[in-house]
């Protein structure tokens, strides 16, 4: 039964900081017909991302700002059960991004197929979906992890840096991870095979704990995370260390600007090469790396976690929760159960 409105969740003002609830507004809105070649969506899961932080920020970016006022957008899984395309079925699971919203319109060409039986449908959004895929290209493109070598990960309980570290392992990397509780650590290294992990919460000097746990110093850091943890972790780069920058996620509520120490010198007296990406700079091989992480899936080599939240109306607070380390593996929100 298809309800004559839809719950959405919009931009309602651009936060200074921290994001608050009060910078989300939920309004409801008519569910429309679909149009020629559209199809009705039904949400079923939807993802929450660091990254969204950075655009809800006016500011220039390599993606355009949230418009206050309408909907907020991310990834993805949705059931079509209205179709008037000749590419989807009603039943049909799809991907792509869309509207924090429980009912959508999207064109054909705006989403893809994924198929329940392959994997479960959650999965499509991160080991086999964009953070999966971050991951590996950001690994093995930038990384280049050799047998042997010291790989170290921040963020590494995160969807992008469990992967990550899992990727370095099947290459013979000896990994550190760096996560922020105990628990965390655990799962690291009992689950995950993580040669070491830290807590940096606990550690004291995080620079001295990093010394401690890679003796022979660091062939490469997967940022996740910048500030002081980034700043410990390039001061112990090897000759021709490698740094793939994913993320800087302490920056993100910043109202004072990123400081810290100068990378420069640091880059020449190692002859290392750091690196910025997005994933979207690989998508003309996102079907290589889709290939890869699910052969590794299903021979065992990869496992993930996801940290699912369940109902439309707290898609807030797992957003909220992920500047909060909340979260285990992938955030995900369950808006609804599929028909």
């Amino acid at each position: 039964m298809i309800p004559e409105k839809s719950k959405r969740v919009s931009l309602a003002s651009r936060p200074h900081g921290k994001p608050e609830r009060n910078d989300f507004q939920y309004e409801e809105v008519p569910v429309p017909e679909p149009e020629n070649n559209q199809v009705l969506l039904k949400t079923i899961y939807l993802s929450v991302d660091p990254y969204m932080r950075g655009r809800m920020s006016n500011a220039k970016s390599y993606v355009e700002p949230f418009q206050l006022g309408e909907p907020i957008e991310g990834g993805a899984i949705s059931q079509v059960v209205k179709s008037n395309s000749s590419r989807f079925s009603e039943g049909d699971y799809v991907i792509g991004i869309l509207p924090w919203q429980e009912y959508c319109i999207a064109s054909e060409k705006e989403v893809r197929k994924v198929d329940p039986s392959l994997a479960p449908l959650s999965s499509y959004l991160g080991i086999l979906g964009m953070t999966g895929l971050t991951a590996y290209f950001g690994l093995t493109d930038i990384g280049q992890p050799k047998e042997g070598e010291t790989v170290v990960i921040s963020g590494a309980a995160g969807a992008v840096g469990s992967a990550a570290g899992q990727i370095a392992k099947i290459k013979g990397a000896y990994v550190v991870g760096i996560a922020g509780s105990d628990e965390k650590v655990e799962y690291l290294t009992e689950k995950l095979g993580f040669d070491k992990a830290i807590n940096y919460k606990t550690c004291g000097n995080i620079k001295d704990a990093l010394k401690e746990a890679c003796p022979d110093g660091i062939d490469v850091y997967f940022e996740n995370v910048g500030g002081e943890i980034g700043d410990a972790a390039l001061s112990l780069l090897n000759k021709f260390a490698r740094v793939p920058v994913c993320g800087a996620i302490s920056a993100y509520n910043s109202t004072e600007g990123d400081i810290g120490n100068r990378v420069q010198t640091v880059l020449i007296k190692s002859s290392a090469l750091m690196k910025g990406y997005v994933v979207n700079d690989y998508a003309d091989r996102f079907k290589e790396g889709a290939s890869q992480l699910g052969k590794w899936l299903s021979e065992g080599r990869l496992s993930y976690e996801e940290t699912i939240t369940e109902g439309f109306d707290n898609i807030p607070e797992a957003f909220l929760g992920l500047f909060q380390g909340n979260n285990l593996g992938k955030q995900l929100v369950k808006v609804s159960d599929t028909e």
